[in-house]
């Protein structure tokens, strides 16, 4: 038991950081009740609710009507734009990391099968770009989102129209990007086998339509329970997980209690920082009026989701913390927890070249940083 949990720590970096740092927080202010009472129990909850629901999305694969589309398309330019906008659009319901695990693992096959791999790595920087812009229109595209709307108390149009504008210049920055890439031959064809097309979408069993259906109302559901706010929530989560215990349990192992253990250990850090007088008063000093760069920063040190947990106490911008969290996955790999995923799905398919997919993903991830980072910070004050 001891040396799985070593492998799995050795494994989850983020998660042995977030453990850290709770135990070095709790030296720093003693614990006590107010401690377990500040966690965030409600986020963590509907977190719970949405990570299962989506992990039955993927075992279901509830959106095979959308990678159907795949086997019509011969343009290589046309068959990239349906793969980076099918990120672009899922990921503001289904969150950004799902979205990469839907669709970058159906990318590789299908670049592989058309022998179009010379394409893969700027193809795939591209779907992790659009993974992190098009999940920041909604509250729920990203676990950081999630978080600040339930902590800020904003209304779900307001939370949108602020997020907007990066959205929609987002959208057509990555189009220009799509079109430097292909800028040689904007008609090259790629050309799949009948097999090649069969072998990549796996047909629904008709004896699980029960299951689908039960997904999608529970899916529904979830998202009814973070717009609303609604103080039922904890009898939503107790009805998620006996419908799934009743009708799919295996989902409940399955389900990314990695994530949701990393997220409670950083609410207990953050807690255990805002208790202490002279951490909290530095921080109050530092962090309000510098949001921004605050958040891009302590991003790269320990990813943006619980960079958003320890900076929120301490911030008076809700706009500049949103809009410094979504941009910090452009920066570097840990930046976004999505931007981890979307390296692992590679680094699957092609052991021993993850070097390759990171510096690919430096190259054009920071052209597109560079291009947004001063326009956003101008107009923070705005929205």
């Amino acid at each position: 038991m001891f040396k799985k949990i070593v492998q799995i720590l050795k494994k989850e970096v983020m998660l042995s950081v977030s453990i850290i740092a709770a135990i070095v927080s709790l030296f720093i202010t003693k614990p006590n009740m107010e401690l377990i009472h500040n966690i965030d129990w409600k986020t963590l909850g509907i977190l719970f609710m949405l990570l299962s629901v989506l992990e039955g999305f993927k075992k279901e694969n509830i959106f095979l009507p959308l990678l159907k589309r795949t086997s019509r398309i011969c343009s290589i330019k046309k068959l990239t734009c349906f793969f980076v906008y099918s990120v672009f659009f899922t990921s503001m319901f289904v969150t950004n990391d799902v979205s990469l695990i839907i669709f970058v693992p159906l990318t590789i096959m299908s670049f592989r099968a058309g022998d179009k791999e010379k394409y893969i790595l700027p193809v795939l920087t591209f779907e992790n770009i659009a993974a992190i812009r098009g999940s920041l229109l909604t509250p729920f595209g990203s676990p950081q989102n999630l978080f600040l709307f339930s902590q800020s108390g904003i209304s779900v149009q307001r939370f949108m129209l602020k997020m907007l504008p990066l959205w929609v210049f987002s959208g057509i920055l990555l189009y220009l990007f799509i079109c430097i890439l292909f800028r040689q031959d904007q008609k090259e064809q790629i050309i799949l086998t009948e097999e090649n097309k069969q072998n990549l979408c796996t047909p629904w069993d008709p004896a699980k339509k029960l299951k689908r259906i039960i997904y999608l109302i529970l899916f529904v559901g979830v998202i009814a329970t973070i717009v609303t706010r609604t103080t039922l929530w904890p009898f939503v989560c107790l009805a998620v997980f006996v419908l799934l215990l009743i009708f799919d349990r295996k989902i409940l192992i399955q389900t990314d209690y990695v994530l949701l253990l990393t997220f409670l250990c950083f609410f207990v850090f953050s807690s255990s920082i805002c208790a202490n007088p002279k951490i909290s008063d530095f921080l109050n000093k530092s962090v309000s009026g510098n949001e921004y760069w605050w958040s891009i920063l302590l991003s790269q040190l320990i990813s943006n989701v619980p960079a958003s947990i320890v900076l929120w106490p301490f911030s008076t911008n809700l706009t500049a913390l949103l809009y410094g969290l979504d941009s910090a996955g452009l920066c570097s790999i840990i930046g976004s927890l999505a931007s981890v995923i979307n390296l692992r799905l590679y680094a699957k398919e092609y052991p021993g070249r993850s070097l390759a997919f990171m510096k690919t993903f430096e190259i054009i991830s920071l052209a597109f940083f560079a291009i947004v980072v001063i326009p956003q910070w101008l107009i923070c004050g705005i929205f």
